[in-house]
């Protein structure tokens, strides 16, 4: 499985989310990270706080329908791992974000912007987890994800 480098809109995806943390930050003092957004959602301390995330979230989702209703089409999509892998996968995250106090977005884009250092180690250790886990899912263990 060969992945398809695209330079241009990895770029402008970058520049959407840096443009959007940074505007959540100016107008509600705010640090956007996707777990803290959805737990907050699920437990919000008022009104207001419920409403901006969820206006949030709704963009996030959103962005599929946006992109049919502009072009007509949706790119192609493809889950080259079985639903035991999808699974095991979101609980992995799960405990990582718990332990870490803080998902990819929100250490990655937001802290690493704020010279963190607990962002940087956490950034550091989600990279060096990737790579890892690449490297034995594509070369170890490529029977379990149909490659």
């Amino acid at each position: 499985m060969v992945t398809q480098f695209t330079p241009w809109l990895s770029l402008a995806g970058g520049v959407m989310i840096g443009l959007a943390a940074t505007a959540l930050m100016a107008m509600l003092g705010r640090i956007m990270g996707a777990s803290g957004l959805v737990s907050g959602l699920l437990r919000p301390t008022s009104g207001a706080e419920f409403g901006w995330r969820a206006a949030l979230l709704a963009g996030m989702v959103s962005g599929p329908l946006v992109l049919l209703a502009l072009t007509g089409s949706m790119p192609p999509l493809q889950v080259p791992s079985s639903p035991m892998m999808l699974v095991l996968g979101g609980l992995l995250v799960g405990v990582g974000v718990t332990y870490a106090s803080g998902c990819t977005s929100g250490h990655g884009v937001c802290g690493n912007a704020r010279l963190s250092p607990r962002s940087f180690v956490a950034t550091v250790s989600f990279m060096l987890a990737a790579f890892v886990t690449v490297f034995v899912v594509r070369h170890l263990l490529p029977g379990l994800v149909g490659g």
